[in-house]
């Protein structure tokens, strides 16, 4: 099968049960997408496909071939954090950093989509994306933040 990750492409030989979330973690060696609930409930595998966001562990690899998956390691360029990323950053938004990649993913998602207006509709875009260290003060900061920053 071929997937395309962060704009590569990649040929992979793998057994047709295999998640997406495997498919990166072992077989591309993109560990930046974590392994959290296996259960699509924690949001940690959080990755875009075609720009919207879905948990790696709840969809098998094959059927990510023929679209665009974007994961936080494709999220900078050229050397320079995406709005998101930094602001996650700037607002201490973090704190074990476990779930923080797939905070990330999933705030990009959703601005790119214009789904957030307000607090209220961050928190519960966010909603799917746990964060057991109880940083979700800074993570709506971060997110009000970067939206500023992007619509500039």
């Amino acid at each position: 099968m071929v997937l395309t990750i962060n704009g590569q492409r990649h040929e992979l030989m793998i057994d047709a049960r295999t998640t997406l979330l495997d498919a990166l973690r072992d077989r591309l060696h993109l560990t930046g997408t974590k392994r959290g609930c296996d259960l699509g409930q924690c949001g940690a595998c959080t990755v875009l496909l075609d720009g919207r966001a879905v948990n790696a562990c709840m969809m098998f690899a094959v059927m990510a071939e023929g679209h665009d998956v974007l994961t936080i390691e494709g999220l900078a360029a050229d050397g320079k954090l995406h709005p998101v990323q930094k602001a996650f950053i700037d607002c201490d938004a973090l704190q074990c950093g476990y779930c923080t990649p797939g905070q990330i993913m999933n705030a990009v998602g959703m601005i790119r989509a214009g789904r957030l207006n307000s607090d209220d509709e961050i928190r519960e875009g966010m909603s799917g994306n746990i964060c057991r260290c109880g940083a979700y003060p800074g993570i709506v900061q971060a997110v009000l933040a970067a939206m500023t920053e992007i619509a500039e």
